[in-house]
């Protein structure tokens, strides 16, 4: 089940980034007193009560502006909105209501999308009840008086939020179908690749970048399998101009991530890493995606008997993190190793469910204590009593010891390489929690 979206709207010097801020539980936005001035693309997991969702922080749309950022910045907000579950539309109680709320409120209506209206900078409830009542002119349901700087109404508008979501099986696709996100940049040949695949030209495949327009979900049966091939807008790189907004170019590689069962980063191989492909790659990552890394352009290459040995060392390098990821080198144009890529998705796909009983993980686990002693730290021994896998999609682990601080990270990662070498895991993440004995979930 993928985590519901929502969206931050407004106008600019809403104080959209401080809420943001409040409800991600840490400062990540730029927060000025300038309209425009939230810059890098955010998004961030949030949890209330028993609800997680993807929280999607938006600029000021300034609608109807004719400076050309302003409508960038507007063609990006809506992307997000198309994208989201629920749209979070947040004013300002001080400011009233403004021609710009009206026209964001009028776009908002045409989605037909749910929307919690958000009347901020409330620093007194009771005595902002009759300005906050003003702006039910809006059309958009209940206001609801929030503060994000004071904390205040937050629950009563998370609330309202979450009862909009999707229920767990709503627009869910047929179980036995591998959602499959083919994200990356522009240009490296994620459309080509789909078409590729299904044998016919269904999506448009251009040198312009962002010739995609839309995540495009397309269903198809290989050999017995179903699969869903979900086709993102890619992420562009920044340019010298003023690009700032383009941090929403990512909002659908976010979205069709959180809906997928593995994630295919598509690299240009002429191009090599780049500083970008690794932030597309950070998302499937943090989320706990099945990955594969698919070089794509292989056949354009000039090569000799070191250049795929070169290329897998510049990956290791940039995508340490992602050591679990397997490689494919690939042609889109001519279907080279295409074959091999649906075999790579079957089989990561299999390792991100894999579930192991708790008996032959311990057998594992005494073992790799006998091989590697685990550390001390001032005369006080790590002991670790047992493991037990809670999870799948990415495996989860709950190791029970005897103090959580004396388990080190270079520990948890020799642990980790040793379930690998017995279980394979090739292409799923590995999570670990580390709980004291007789501590509760």
């Amino acid at each position: 089940m993928s985590k519901p979206i929502v969206a931050v709207v407004g106008r600019p010097n809403v104080g959209k980034s401080t809420l943001f801020n409040r409800l991600a539980g840490e400062r990540i936005s730029i927060v000025q007193d300038t309209p425009g001035v939230t810059r890098d693309r955010i998004y961030a997991d949030v949890e209330w009560l028993n609800y997680k969702f993807t929280l999607i922080d938006t600029g000021g749309m300034e609608i109807g502006s004719e400076e050309v950022i302003q409508k960038q910045i507007v063609q990006q907000a809506q992307i997000a909105i198309e994208t989201a579950d629920v749209i979070l539309f947040v004013t300002d109680v001080k400011q009233g209501v403004t021609d710009d709320d009206r026209k964001v409120a009028d776009l908002l209506r045409r989605t037909k999308k749910p929307v919690v209206l958000a009347v901020n900078k409330v620093d007194n409830l009771k005595k902002s009840a009759l300005d906050v009542y003003e702006f039910y002119e809006l059309g958009m349901g209940d206001p609801i008086g929030i503060s994000a700087g004071q904390a205040l109404g937050l629950g009563d508008m998370l609330d309202q939020v979450v009862q909009h979501f999707p229920a767990e099986n709503e627009n869910e696709e047929e179980e036995d179908a591998i959602r499959v996100a083919i994200i990356g940049k522009p240009n490296v040949g994620k459309s080509s690749l789909i078409n590729r695949i299904l044998g016919e030209d269904r999506l448009i495949v251009s040198n312009i970048a962002g010739t995609t327009r839309d995540a495009i979900d397309t269903p198809v049966e290989i050999d017995g399998q179903k699969y869903v091939f979900i086709d993102t807008a890619g992420m562009r790189r920044k340019s010298k101009i003023k690009e700032e907004i383009e941090r929403f170019s990512i909002i659908r590689a976010v979205a069709a991530v959180e809906r997928c069962d593995v994630a295919v980063l598509v690299i240009d191989a002429q191009e090599g890493v780049t500083d970008q492909d690794t932030k597309i790659a950070g998302i499937a990552h943090e989320r706990g995606k099945a990955a594969i890394i698919a070089v794509n352009k292989w056949d354009a290459v000039e090569k000799n008997d070191k250049t795929m040995n070169e290329y897998l060392k510049d990956i290791g390098n940039e995508l340490a993190y992602m050591a679990y990821a397997p490689r494919v080198f690939i042609s889109a144009q001519s279907g080279q190793r295409i074959n091999r890529l649906l075999e790579m998705i079957q089989t990561v796909h299999e390792n991100h469910a894999l579930r192991i009983s708790t008996g032959v993980l311990n057998e594992v686990l005494i073992e790799a204590l006998a091989m590697q002693q685990p550390p001390a730290d001032k005369g006080r021994q790590l002991k670790i009593y047992y493991m037990t896998q809670v999870s799948v999609k990415p495996p989860t682990f709950v190791v029970f010891v005897n103090e959580r601080g004396l388990f080190h990270f270079s520990y948890r990662r020799y642990l980790e390489n040793q379930l690998r070498d017995a279980f394979g895991f090739v292409g799923t993440p590995i999570h670990m929690i580390v709980r004291e004995k007789g501590e509760k979930d």
